[in-house]
């Protein structure tokens, strides 16, 4: 008996490492990690080509566990860990975006030496087919049920997509906390179909200028707002640097559905998450409206 107590008190007990693994390979699975790279040209840069897509992948889903995250405790009503939250998707943007610097050697023919032989291995692809950048974008709150099709082949992710667009967006919840916070955010704007895109509202751009107009008296969600807004910036760097990518290793050829690639991206970037809190900016700081004085006289005078 004294010899477990003793035991017990003892704190925490060194693990076991597998064999043949220090504690370090055994938790970052490291062997196995530097296992998944196959590449199917002779290219030299081939490496550095999937090493950076599928470093953007671990980034794309650590954001999708962080929005979670802070979707969650928007629902439990603590602003404070929402906001701590949120500031760490703003700080993964960082080295996600950096990951373009990796491959911005890349001239039309390295790009398409690697396309070619990818193609005749696997077939011909494209980058709507990646299941872990949509599950993002639709968390942040683009719904485009469309791009469902391009997961026809992966039934599983096809039902994950499915189950992310019929659920609340983190704007939803954002709304939803600003709604419980006493704000006049109408029923509609909640109660609506989740995978249908977000129509803006006038009433929360009202919202979003009160909550500015006063920051010492909202102060959290005007954290809340910035770091929202810092998430864009993050987004729409990577999808600026995504389009000069393009331009640079693939130019007008057709890409998307016989759409040239330039064209089909060009468009995206107009698709800016929580669109109240931008189109509010342009009257956000407006001074009162001033009262014209000869209306005060003609008000005595009557």
């Amino acid at each position: 008996m004294s010899n477990a107590i003793a035991t017990e008190n003892a704190g925490p007990q060194p693990g076991i490492t597998p064999a043949g693994q220090t504690p370090y390979s055994a938790w970052m699975r490291t062997d196995v990690l530097h296992t998944l790279q196959h590449p199917v040209s002779d290219h030299p840069g081939e490496h550095a080509w999937i090493t950076s897509v599928q470093v953007s992948e671990l980034y794309w889903m650590l954001m999708i566990r962080e929005i979670q995250t802070a979707q969650q405790q928007l629902r439990s009503h603590d602003l404070a860990e929402v906001c701590r939250t949120l500031r760490r998707v703003v700080a993964h943007h960082e080295p996600l975006n950096a990951t373009w610097k990796s491959i911005a050697w890349m001239t039309p023919t390295d790009l398409l030496s690697i396309l070619s032989r990818a193609v005749a291995k696997y077939g011909k692809d494209t980058a709507l087919q990646g299941w872990t950048y949509r599950q993002m974008v639709y968390l942040l709150g683009i719904r485009q049920p469309e791009h469902l099709q391009h997961f026809t082949p992966q039934p599983e992710r096809h039902q994950q997509l499915s189950q992310v667009l019929e659920q609340p967006s983190l704007y939803d919840d954002v709304l939803a906390y600003l709604h419980h916070a006493g704000f006049a955010v109408p029923a509609a704007v909640s109660e609506r179909d989740y995978r249908q895109p977000y129509t803006p509202d006038k009433t929360v751009e009202q919202a979003w200028r009160d909550i500015y107009a006063e920051p010492g008296k909202h102060a959290e969600l005007y954290l809340l707002g910035e770091t929202l807004a810092d998430i864009v910036e993050g987004f729409s760097a990577w999808k600026h640097l995504h389009l000069m990518a393009t331009r640079r290793t693939f130019g007008h050829r057709a890409a998307y559905f016989g759409t040239e690639g330039i064209a089909w991206l060009l468009p995206t970037m107009e698709e800016l998450p929580f669109p109240e809190l931008w189109t509010a900016r342009s009257f956000i700081g407006d001074p009162p409206a001033a009262v014209c004085p000869h209306m005060h006289k003609q008000e005595r005078s009557a």
